[in-house]
């Protein structure tokens, strides 16, 4: 085979795969340009079981578009710590975990903690099951905060993005 007939078959296979590639490429980009935004999802780990928990409520945040979703139960044995990983879209975001916890007494006690209780970039948070005697988790809620003003000009802060874990 001659040298010019070599680069020839050489050039237009290199144009061929040059064209698959980018008609891969053109598809991809329609493929994801047209899907729906992704909603960040929490993992919840306790006693050997890992769930993924997608949010109870989304809004953006300017408030709009707000969806709805369901709380996800994980149970988590007395003793035994929940555990959850929160994902790269939280990280770094101010944000607020709501452990509900029922005394003897049927009463609901709360131990918020926030991300200015924990060191910046944490991954991942425990909950205690049983953190004093007669308390019991129930559920937990981790909530990503927004500023907001309202008609008095007055700030304060409200959730955008709500994931519930019910635990008992």
């Amino acid at each position: 085979m001659s040298t010019n007939r070599f680069r020839t078959t050489l050039a237009l296979a290199l144009a061929g795969i040059l064209v698959l590639v980018a008609g891969t490429a053109g598809v991809v980009w329609l493929l994801a340009r047209d899907a729906e935004p992704h909603k960040p999802e929490l993992t919840a780990y306790a006693h050997g079981e890992a769930v993924t928990v997608p949010p109870f409520y989304f809004c953006t945040v300017r408030m709009e578009n707000c969806e709805q979703g369901d709380t996800v139960f994980l149970e988590v044995p007395a003793g035994n710590p929940l555990q959850i990983s929160l994902p790269s879209e939280i990280v770094g975001t101010p944000w607020e975990l709501l452990p509900l916890y029922a005394n003897e007494n049927g009463e609901v006690v709360e131990k918020p903690s926030s991300y200015r209780d924990h060191p910046d970039g944490t991954r991942a948070l425990t909950v205690d099951s049983d953190p004093e005697p007669g308390l019991e988790l129930i559920g937990v809620e981790l909530q990503v905060m927004i500023i907001a003003i309202d008609e008095t000009g007055r700030e304060f802060s409200i959730p955008h993005a709500i994931w519930s874990i019910k635990t008992a």
